[in-house]
């Protein structure tokens, strides 16, 4: 009797010692191959996302921006601008006057609708003064322009190109400006630019 009870008593021990091993194992192993296999997946989404992304801004084709300006002095001695441009439909721009002499700028926002643009009258009520002038096309930062704007130039204007195309003063990224003089009246021309004269139509 005593033999069968001790053989039983062992036994018990033996038992519950193996089964506390694998209690203590399985939960052990299983756990670093659970998180192996959840991190994989999410790696792999993200090289995949940031592949894509590239490919889309690669396809973008540069931009080689083009803007030509014609001037007309009213009746009442104030200027009209208009021109034509390759920028795309919608884009904002800023048109600027000032007069050479005495600095005093004139400016006007409008937008680029079938290819040309559009502004004024520029100056004074009671007109402008006889002088050199220079007209300037800005074509501002990505920032202040409508979402398909920004999509065509880039978030920064990377995708503009061409002899226009320069650094933003403000480092907002590339914009885009035209200048070209004009004289009105009679005054000489005290250099030797390209200008145009201007008179009332």
């Amino acid at each position: 009797m005593k033999v069968r009870r001790r053989l039983s008593c062992v036994g018990l021990v033996a038992l519950l010692a193996l089964s506390g091993c694998g209690n203590d194992t399985g939960p052990e192993e299983a756990g670093p191959e659970e998180d192996v296999t959840n991190e994989q997946p999410e790696v792999v989404a993200t090289d995949e996302a940031g592949r894509e992304v590239a490919e889309e801004v690669e396809q973008v084709e540069p931009l080689e921006v083009d803007i030509s300006v014609a001037a007309a002095l009213r009746s009442d001695r104030r200027l009209m601008v208009e021109g034509e441009t390759n920028i795309p439909e919608g884009a904002r721009l800023l048109i600027v006057v000032e007069r050479e002499l005495s600095g005093v700028r004139w400016q006007s926002r409008t937008d680029v609708q079938g290819g040309r643009f559009e502004a004024g009258p520029f100056g004074p009520g009671s007109g402008l003064p006889d002088g050199g002038y220079s007209i300037t096309v800005n074509l501002p930062e990505a920032s202040v322009q409508p979402q398909a704007i920004r999509e065509r130039i880039g978030d920064q204007g990377e995708h503009l190109t061409g002899p226009l195309v320069r650094t933003s003063r403000h480092g907002l990224g590339q914009v885009a400006s035209y200048s070209r003089r004009y004289l009105i009246g009679t005054e000489p021309r005290r250099t030797t630019d390209e200008v145009e004269v201007l008179g009332v139509e």
